[in-house]
């Protein structure tokens, strides 16, 4: 302790170690300065004189008065002990009469100053009596004596008795430190290390009777806490109804986030950090729980006029209250599933005769991306709002204006679309902005339900780009199909893969076929490549018509087949001239221009060089052409004026004239593509059909035993990722398989189906 206004006079004498009286009587003046004159200050040679008696008379021989236990020679302390706790008592009491006649922040700046120096000054007094501590203190409280304390706590169990349960007895400290608090929130000034130092003294009080040296919080709580949440609720409860009557729904969410920060800096500032949670609760109770349905019926204003910080306060605020954010995602939801719908709307009124692929897919992304940054930025990517989104994204997606009541469109324009970004005519596209392009097309990817109808697209419009060399780009094409792969697994880009790998073989037996032609001196002039392609693997049908060979392309179509049968023999080519393509050189114009036909435009063509005129019967019965494939090839030719047509004859156009050296005359006819679209459908039900079934018998051998009820869901759940089945396909498959043995019902129970013992050891016997 400090040592300025240290004694000049001469040491006063130590009193004789076993007389009570005499030690009191030495110890007390030194005691009412550490209690009463600390700031006095005491010399250190004082001090240890203090010290020194009360060490001499703790161990003195056992003479320790009439309340003193001696429990040996050096346990001897009661009637020190006594002493002190009457000393408290009576310093107190004129503390207590002075602040009885206080109240309000007065009563509180007293009552604090009173506890710092009394504090203070008993913790000095602990320290002098030490040994009493360790010793005398320690043996009795091991004896039993719950009612023995070391001497610190003994001051505070003091203050508690005779200041602080008086005053509580109208609530007085209670009711001061609510004031003060009344008085911040209104907006007033208050000092918050005052309360902090008041409510500090509340859990200093609550000392635990079974373990001195720990503390509880069950006078703070009692005395305290309780009614200051109490009085929180009756504030907000007032406060919220009457901002609310008076001011718009956005100024009341500024005004209740404001407030809610307010009491958990009022935490840190001067309650315990066990008040938080119970404050929090009572605070969002009155201030959301109790106005949340007037923020759920604002959420669609906010939305639609895209009000992002509002959005952003009031997910802040709801999110803090059970079930708070529920009526926001069904509405999130309701909001995003009307843009896309209206969005795809747009777009088919602007191109009404045709749904453009690429504006589709751009109309969806635009209402997924535009949403998607209004969970990122409000909603802190909630994920019960992206689950919102994507049940959203899946509903408008599927199914929209532009695709009508099917399910099938969506996947078709999907595969357009990432067709378009992959070709050779996707000028200008760039390798990182086609992969940014790709990305985007997999975030509609993961919406679509008809995955295996996509993949039938998909597998033929690349199948279509291999064939006729139209990749943009090789490493793209890998990236997609890796991206694919990544979502649905393997088996779902098997095949895809394995037409890069033929691709790769192709290049080989071309090569192999030039140097046979090379050292057979054949004099063609013909550049000649050709794609041997696996049946099985490739989505490419056999031609419907009959075809016969140009004369000047024969003897290398025979070459070919002699060669490639000398190296498989076993193997059968199928031509499809349908989907090979020719670069024709036309010599006969004064400009020259080569025309990329296929090869059945290429065969009317070579027609005229000996030929002027031809009529379509001339031309049918050369090329053994059917009429409706013939009429498609000539199409193209007569609309860009290559060949003239007049009645049933036609011409070449000897004045003939483009812009461009190279022009493509291979002009899809759009009856084309529609029964191109029908033929996917139909392959895609009969696969469906086939996968029903297979997952049913997987599903059954498994299980061997099943409930109708259950098998339904469980085939769903198995199929949802390449297709959603609906109920009446599944049950179709299951009377399919009852049908042929595979399944069978249980007898009297009509709901219970059964694996077919007998067919699976029929089969294993084939095996």
């Amino acid at each position: 302790m400090a040592t300025g206004g240290a004694d000049k006079k001469s040491a006063p004498a130590l009193p004789a170690s076993n007389d009570i009286h005499a030690t009191w009587e030495f110890l007390e003046g030194g005691i009412e300065v550490m209690m009463a004159r600390l700031t006095e200050g005491m010399s250190y040679e004082r001090y240890m004189q203090l010290y020194t008696a009360a060490y001499n008379y703790c161990i003195s021989s056992g003479m320790g008065g009439a309340s003193g236990i001696a429990a040996g020679a050096h346990l001897v302390g009661g009637e020190l002990y006594s002493r002190i706790a009457h000393y408290f008592q009576q310093h107190l009491r004129a503390t207590l009469t002075h602040l009885e006649s206080l109240s309000g922040e007065a009563l509180l700046r007293y009552y604090a100053a009173e506890w710092e120096r009394y504090t203070n000054g008993a913790n000095f007094v602990h320290r002098l009596l030490i040994y009493l501590n360790r010793h005398w203190v320690k043996h009795e409280r091991e004896e039993g004596r719950t009612d023995v304390y070391t001497i610190y706590t003994l001051a505070l169990i003091q203050w508690k008795r005779f200041v602080f349960a008086p005053l509580q007895t109208q609530r007085q400290l209670t009711n001061a430190v609510l004031d003060q608090i009344r008085i911040q929130r209104d907006g007033g000034v208050i000092q918050s290390s005052l309360l902090k130092t008041v409510l500090d003294s509340f859990v200093s009080l609550g000392i635990d009777d079974t373990d001195a040296t720990r503390l509880n919080l069950d006078v703070y709580r009692t005395e305290f806490q309780q009614a200051f949440l109490e009085t929180t609720m009756e504030y907000y409860k007032a406060e919220s109804a009457a901002f609310v009557a008076q001011n718009s729904v956005t100024d009341y969410m500024r005004k209740a986030e404001a407030r809610l920060m307010e009491e958990d800096d009022r935490v840190e500032l001067y309650l315990q950090p066990s008040t938080r949670v119970p404050l929090g609760d009572v605070c969002r109770e009155q201030l959301v729980t109790n106005h949340s349905a007037l923020l759920w019926g604002q959420f669609k204003t906010l939305l639609e006029n895209e009000m992002t910080a509002d959005l952003s306060r009031m997910y802040s605020l709801l999110v803090q209250i059970p079930n708070g954010l529920d009526p926001l995602r069904e509405q999130f939801e309701a909001h995003i599933k009307a843009e896309g719908l209206d969005s795809v709307a747009r777009t088919v009124e602007e191109a009404p005769e045709q749904v453009d692929p690429a504006r589709y897919v751009q109309a969806l992304l635009r209402v997924y991306d535009h949403n998607m940054q209004t969970i990122e930025t409000s909603f802190q990517s909630e994920a019960g709002m992206i689950a919102a989104l994507d049940k959203a994204c899946r509903a408008f997606i599927n199914q929209n204006q532009a695709t009508g009541r099917s399910t099938s469109k969506s996947p078709e324009l999907l595969a357009k679309y990432i067709d378009g970004l992959l070709k050779k005519s996707n000028k200008g596209a760039e390798e990182a902005s086609l992969e940014t392009s790709l990305d985007q097309a997999m975030v509609v990817f993961k919406y679509i339900e008809d995955r295996d109808l996509f993949q039938k697209f998909y597998s033929k419009f690349l199948a279509r780009r291999l064939v006729t060399f139209a990749s943009a780009s090789s490493d793209a094409e890998e990236s997609m199909i890796s991206k694919l792969k990544e979502v649905c697994g393997f088996e779902y880009t098997h095949k895809l893969q394995r037409m890069f790998t033929e691709v790769g073989l192709c290049r080989e037996l071309n090569e192999r076929f030039r140097e046979a032609e090379a050292n057979r001196g054949s004099g063609d002039d013909i550049d000649f490549y050709s794609l041997v392609l696996a049946n099985g693997i490739w989505p490419l049908q056999a031609p419907s018509t009959d075809f016969s060979v140009p004369t000047e392309l024969q003897g290398l179509y025979e070459r070919f087949k002699e060669f490639y049968g000398a190296q498989h023999s076993r193997r059968v080519l199928t031509w499809l001239w349908h989907l090979s393509s020719n670069d024709v050189h036309a010599n006969y114009l004064p400009r020259k221009h080569i025309f990329q036909t296929s090869t059945y435009q290429c065969a009317v063509l070579l027609l005229f060089n000996t030929h002027s005129v031809l009529t379509f019967d001339e031309i049918a019965a050369a090329t053994r052409l059917e009429t409706a494939t013939l009429k498609a090839a000539l199409l193209p030719l007569v609309k860009s004026k290559v060949l003239h047509e007049l009645d049933d004859s036609y011409s070449l156009n000897m004045d003939f004239k483009s812009k461009k050296v190279r022009v493509n005359l291979q002009i899809p006819v759009r009856a084309e593509q529609k029964a191109e679209s029908t033929e996917v459908m139909k392959t895609v039900e009969e696969d469906r059909k086939m996968l029903l079934q297979a997952t049913i018998v997987r599903i059954m051998k498994a299980r061997k035993t099943l409930k109708h009820n259950l098998l339904l869901p469980e085939v769903i759940t198995q199929l949802q990722s390449r297709f959603q089945p609906k109920v009446p396909d599944i049950k179709k498959a299951i009377d399919a398989l009852i049908e042929r043995e595979f399944l069978q019902r249980v007898e009297g129970e009509k709901d219970v189906y059964v694996y077919a013992i007998l067919h699976q050891l029929c089969v294993c016997g084939l095996d």
